[in-house]
């Protein structure tokens, strides 16, 4: 795609490029979003700043969603998104999608792909497609300008002379031997900067602040690195590169954005943000807002852990079902939906917390119940044969698709004599109050009959039950006995001649603790990864899943 130019950037965001609109939604997607009840929720502290400034006739509401190309998104962007693309919708503003590539060492043209992909699948359209990038002659022309105004300075201290120099938060910092270049001197160094002529970590250009500040993000913050590494859209053009928190608030300016939303360990470079939009000559003067980052049980929501445990194989890849990144969330069986109602629940705060995973897990049950079909699968299979039924004979019996549904319809399910039955329904010397199948006791077959265990086949090398030899009562088709009699357990089954063979995945916490990032602090990532948060089966299940369409999702009956 061509890049806009940012002088020619409208201020309400809009661009050239492709709209999302002109893209593939999924079927989950924004017709299905939330809008309706926009009004009747009550607002967040958020909306409460944004309400206020419409009182004061700042009725523009332009917001952003801005990733690093440097990961998959995961669920903590969720939440970004919901919240900036919400905000657009219920105040009819706009929401650009921007991506912050600054860092090229990290960036890839893979992660840009996903991003897209993961926005859309959410349910989202931006109103403009950016990139950092875009902005690169506009971003050096504005550190001129702060070279000019005696406002930033090149830079020749060694990293470690650089952090002496700079202070702490108990020590105030000291002037580095050139900080008070002449200005002519530091425009000359700076274009030579971009020209090539320094090796990498020869020089920075850093903002003229305050090295006395308490706060540290204003002590001569760096603006410019030299970083001789190839962009994945401006190639080699470019040696130097703005640092995220000079090029951040340009950007927003000069795509007009209102309400810069962002994280809370942001909020102690906003001081940063706003002298930047007070010292640059910019079209706009965007406003930071911080909330609280989502924090998750059992979750990490950090793009350089994930990237870790890629390359070290504790998980198979960026979109690995364990992983809470929204490509492995959907493999898992995630709607767009439940995530979008998740970000709702959760809500929008000013301070850090955690939340129960139960709490996700809720919202995709609590969407799948009213819309998934069931079916039976069995996972560790065990083989009930039933004697007295005829070995050529086989039937259908009718089950309700979705019992909470009924518009959802019917299935037939073949039945015969030899099942699968799971392993777990059956004990050979039970506890009390065991309702499931054993030596002489009863149980339902669900959608069948009432089947007793009349004998147990063992294999006579490893004594492993491999068999049960059963009988059934053909008055109790449909699952229920004529004569009245009560009998507890039901157990789920597959026909042996007609099941599905399937490989089943099952997952669990992908760490052992509730907190591992705190773990981290003392321990190694390998340490607290569970090594039995994937399971993998070969079971049976019905014949109608081998006709199943990639994305349907099923609850299997238990």
């Amino acid at each position: 795609m061509n890049s806009p130019d940012p002088s020619n950037v409208p201020l309400n965001g809009n661009s050239s490029k492709p709209e999302a609109g002109n893209l593939p939604l999924d079927s989950d997607a924004t017709q299905q979003l939330p809008t309706s009840n926009a009004e009747t929720r009550s607002v967040n502290f958020i909306e409460e700043i944004i309400e206020t400034d419409r009182a004061r006739g700042e009725n523009k509401v332009a917001t952003r969603f801005p990733p690093e190309p440097n990961g998959y998104l995961h669920l903590g962007h969720a939440k970004s998104i919901c919240l900036n693309f919400g905000l657009a919708l219920k105040y009819e503003g706009t929401c650009n999608l921007r991506f912050d590539d600054t860092n090229p060492e990290k960036e890839d043209e893979e992660f840009v792909d996903s991003i897209e992909a993961d926005v859309r699948w959410l349910g989202f359209k931006w109103d403009g497609l950016y990139h950092a990038s875009d902005y690169f002659e506009a971003i050096y022309k504005s550190a001129e300008e702060l070279i000019d105004k005696g406002l930033a300075y090149v830079d020749e201290q060694g990293v470690d002379e650089m952090r002496e120099n700079r202070g702490n938060y108990n020590t105030p910092g000291k002037p580095g031997p050139f900080r008070d270049r002449p200005k002519t001197e530091n425009l000359d160094l700076f274009k030579r900067m971009r020209a090539g002529e320094f090796d990498e970590g020869k020089c920075v250009l850093r903002a003229k602040i305050d090295l006395s500040a308490g706060n540290m993000n204003m002590r001569d913050p760096v603006l410019y690195r030299i970083r001789k590494f190839h962009h994945h859209r401006t190639g080699d053009k470019w040696c130097i590169y703005p640092m995220y928190d000079f090029a951040h608030p340009l950007s927003d300016a000069i795509e007009g954005i209102t309400h810069s939303i962002c994280t809370l360990e942001f909020e102690d470079h906003r001081p940063f943000y706003d002298w930047c939009i007070a010292n640059c000559t910019l079209p706009a003067k965007p406003r930071q807002i911080e909330f609280a980052r989502l924090n998750v049980t059992y979750t990490i929501l950090s793009k350089r852990y994930f990237s870790q445990m890629v390359s070290e194989h504790h998980v198979d890849g960026w979109d690995d079902p364990r992983m809470p990144t929204l490509a492995g969330m959907r493999r898992r069986g995630f709607t767009a939906s439940s995530l979008r109602s998740f970000a709702e629940k959760i809500g929008v705060a000013k301070s850090n917390s955690q939340v129960d995973v139960n709490l996700l897990y809720y919202c995709i049950r609590e969407e799948l119940n009213a819309a998934a079909k069931r079916v039976m699968c069995v996972q560790r299979p065990l083989k009930l044969v039933l004697t007295d039924y005829p070995e050529d004979k086989f039937e259908d019996l009718e089950a309700d698709n979705n019992p909470e549904e009924p518009s959802a319809g019917k299935r037939m399910v073949p039945f015969g004599r030899e099942l699968w039955i799971e392993r777990d329904d059956f004990m050979e010397n039970p506890p009390k109050k065991w309702f499931r199948l054993a030596p002489g006791s009863e149980i339902r077959l669900k959608h069948a009959y009432y089947v007793r265990c009349n004998e147990v086949i063992k294999d006579p090398v490893s004594g492993e039950v491999v068999e049960l030899r059963c009988s059934h009562d053909p008055e109790s088709r449909g699952g229920w006995s004529k004569d009245g009699r009560k009998v507890k357990g039901t157990a789920h089954w597959v026909s042996v001649k007609h099941a599905v063979p399937v490989e089943i995945r099952l997952f669990d916490h992908l760490f052992t603790v509730e907190n591992p990032i705190k773990e981290l602090e003392t321990k190694d990532l390998g340490d607290c990864i569970n090594p039995k948060s994937k399971e993998v089966l070969q079971g049976f299940a019905e014949p109608c899943l081998g006709e199943a369409k990639e994305g349907e999702r099923f609850q299997f009956l238990r």
